[in-house]
């Protein structure tokens, strides 16, 4: 089993976590820009975090064979916060670097008009930088909140097959669907949704855009809720063709848009440890080896 987690935020976590998930088969991973749980005062707070995310994270994850990428944003527990409106003006230096492959978490916590004008800033910046945008849907209020970012979606005109909406559950995973965004599910052990949830959901609705994460951070989660979830798909009845598309295809084919996802293993890790070839069945990453290969 393959595993891309699409959304963990493993500046929270340990190297015992990175050993875990290489074992579990997670040979790559995005890690969100997020709050950290203290208020931040200053914008220098976020450009020291940037700056970690886009190298020390990385040069962490390879020590233990797992790619990876992550995306910027202001995250939208402190869209609106006075004192960090700045931090909208540092994005584009970090929007350009290697390794960022969207646009993100961005959103909704509370619905102010201070969230409306950061999340529609966001959204003009992944059109401008032609990068995805993972688009986080409040936790209280989640379908009016999920309606009022669809709606944004639609205002900022940036195509919804650029746009991952996340923490979804079963109040508002249909409208997104009907809309044609990807569909994010983020598995934790008490909250937001578990394994035999989204699986229900998924016998439902399909599996064509549906994307499961760990979000695993600083509180209560399971950096292994991934490999789990595919467990859970194959009792249930999934082929193991359905579990790769689900937990390695379609991130794959959703960060693919950005032209910056690498999924070579690591140099000093061995090739046949991972996995079937990372760029079968996805034209978006046959392109990208074919480009590296001239």
């Amino acid at each position: 089993m393959r595993i891309f987690d699409p959304h963990i935020h493993m500046t929270s976590r340990t190297t015992d976590d990175y050993e875990a998930m290489y074992a579990a088969g997670v040979r790559a991973l995005v890690e969100p820009a997020f709050w950290l749980g203290q208020p931040r005062s200053n914008v220098g707070s976020f450009v020291d975090y940037f700056d970690s995310l886009i190298g020390w994270e990385r040069f962490r994850a390879a020590q233990f064979g797992i790619r990876h990428h992550c995306t910027i944003a202001l995250n939208p527990k402190e869209a609106g916060d006075p004192r960090l409106a700045e931090v909208m003006d540092v994005l584009p230096r970090y929007l350009g670097k290697d390794g960022v492959v969207a646009v993100g978490e961005t959103g909704y916590d509370s619905m102010t008009p201070e969230e409306d004008d950061i999340l529609a800033r966001h959204l003009a910046l992944a059109i401008e930088f032609e990068l995805p945008a993972l688009v986080h849907t409040p936790h209280r209020d989640k379908a009016p909140g999920t309606r009022r970012t669809l709606d944004a979606v639609a205002e900022a005109g940036i195509g919804v097959e650029r746009v991952l909406v996340d923490h979804l559950n079963e109040t508002c995973v249909d409208m997104v669907a009907d809309s044609g965004a990807w569909m994010g599910f983020s598995i934790y052990p008490d909250t937001k949704m578990d394994e035999d949830r989204v699986v229900a959901i998924m016998q439902r609705i399909g599996i064509e855009r549906v994307i499961v994460n760990s979000a695993a951070d600083w509180g209560r989660s399971d950096p292994l809720k991934t490999v789990k979830t595919g467990r859970a798909m194959l009792a249930a009845g999934f082929s193991d063709d359905d579990v790769d598309r689900v937990l390695w295809r379609n991130p794959v084919e959703f960060y693919g848009q950005s032209g910056r996802l690498e999924l070579e293993p690591i140099p000093g890790f061995e090739p046949e440890k991972q996995g079937p070839d990372l760029f079968e069945g996805n034209s978006v990453l046959r392109g990208m080896k074919s480009r590296r290969e001239d």
